[in-house]
């Protein structure tokens, strides 16, 4: 019997297996023959789960940003103990969640997929987008409604920069600098709040 019949959830057991060569070859690097070969299954049982790879990894994503989503949903507690360090520890959860989780981490971001080809993707993606969304609407409240940027471009704009940090060290590029990410991404974020006038400048 296949290992997949034998665990009971053949699904479940081709997402762990594509983990798994994610974490080898990364997202484009295999087919769904060999992720077929590794959850030790024929081909053809995956096409009763998934109608093709691109299928197999929008699922993988979307365990992914379901994990995300909580992680971020903690991170920023409603705000406490206060908005700013409540936004600061929604950054703070995105490289965590990108060291803890690498492969759904490529899934996500480094796959290739449109969400919007994948209903089910795009929906928790978008749970994940509106949390962080909601902490930089409670972060910018205080500006002047003329200076007040949209609360999804100031999610954005930490978000890319997030993105750019786990880039840099996800790769290993970013082994030789002196600083940890954790410290790189601070200093990003406190730059782009003072410019904001969010934070005071630095005396």
């Amino acid at each position: 019997m296949k290992r997949g019949y034998h665990h009971g959830n053949l699904r479940q057991a081709l997402v762990e297996a594509t983990l798994s060569l994610i974490a080898g070859r990364g997202p484009q690097g295999f087919t769904l023959s060999e992720a077929a070969k590794a959850a030790e299954v024929t081909p053809a049982a995956v096409y009763r789960h998934f109608a093709g790879r691109d299928d197999l990894l929008a699922e993988v994503a979307r365990q992914g940003f379901e994990i995300f989503a909580a992680l971020l949903e903690y991170a920023w507690d409603e705000g406490r103990p206060g908005a700013l360090a409540a936004f600061e520890a929604t950054g703070r959860a995105y490289l965590a969640f990108a060291r803890k989780y690498p492969g759904h981490y490529q899934a996500m971001f480094e796959s290739g997929l449109q969400p919007g080809r994948h209903p089910d993707l795009a929906n928790v993606a978008g749970k994940a987008r509106a949390i962080m969304e909601r902490a930089a609407e409670a972060l910018i409240a205080a500006l002047p409604p003329a200076r007040r940027p949209p609360a999804s471009m100031v999610s954005a704009h930490v978000w890319a920069t997030s993105h750019g940090v786990v880039e840099l060290f996800l790769r290993g590029n970013g082994a030789s600098l002196p600083w940890p990410p954790e410290d790189l991404l601070e200093t990003a974020i406190g730059i782009y709040l003072r410019g904001l006038g969010i934070l005071p400048p630095d005396r």
